[in-house]
């Protein structure tokens, strides 16, 4: 059956992620778009996948845990988790290999988590935008050995991306496909057909909630589960 997708969300506990971007607020506009699937991406944090995994159920959709690591390259990517317990066994390594720098909520943005009714629990001390200890060569050996896929982010966008960081592509990273967002199609990948033929999710890295992807990409799934969901991008990415 056909799912439609958005894997490429910020919550409010992303700095970048505006003010609104609630588990509650998230899940509600992903089901007026027509959605049947989402994930909750923020930077190099778990930390509000558990509220946002409550708050779909609730509004009738699913969701997967997921984060988007920022390696020691400044390479952003995308991470998707089949449960929750592997996504936050995941996410405290990941905080482990952040930096010790402070957040400046006023340079750079409030770093909130919440419960699934939208409650604040408390802010992250780290910012979370920074770059991690994690080489990119190691990222998809590690999300494997996670039961995770990993896919290099927005490849086609000129920062953050593979392409804009390394500039080139090498299958010895252990990447089975990527990601790309709708405002870069396909940007940095156009003319790269080693890129271009991989297998792809299009997601709309959405910061603010008008920026969520309608009923515009859907994935095959047995059913409509979350782990149907999840088998079938393991399918698809031959992991």
């Amino acid at each position: 059956m056909k799912l439609f997708y958005d894997f490429h969300i910020h919550s409010c506990l992303s700095p970048c992620g505006a003010a609104d971007m609630t588990p509650a607020n998230i899940a509600n506009m992903a089901a007026l778009m027509g959605l049947d699937v989402i994930a909750v991406a923020d930077h190099n944090s778990t930390g509000n996948c558990g509220a946002v995994l409550s708050a779909a159920k609730r509004a009738g959709i699913l969701a997967l845990p997921a984060l988007e690591l920022c390696t020691q390259e400044e390479v952003h990517v995308l991470c998707l988790f089949p449960n929750l317990r592997s996504a936050e066994e995941f996410g405290e390594k990941v905080k482990k290999k952040l930096p010790p720098v402070r957040n400046n909520s006023a340079a750079f943005g409030r770093q909130v988590y919440m419960d699934d009714g939208d409650r604040e629990l408390g802010e992250e001390a780290k910012l979370l935008a920074n770059a991690t200890g994690i080489e990119l060569y190691d990222v998809a050996e590690l999300m494997r050995k996670a039961g995770g896929i990993a896919l290099p982010a927005h490849i086609g966008r000129y920062s953050f991306s593979l392409l804009s960081n390394l500039g080139f592509w090498d299958d010895e990273m252990g990447f089975k496909g990527v990601e790309m967002t709708r405002d870069s199609m396909p940007g940095l990948a156009a003319g790269k057909p080693e890129i271009l033929s991989l297998p792809c999710l299009v997601n709309s890295d959405a910061h603010d909630l008008g920026s969520i992807q309608g009923r515009e990409c859907f994935i095959e799934a047995e059913e409509r589960s979350s782990e149907a969901v999840f088998a079938a991008l393991q399918k698809l990415f031959g992991t």
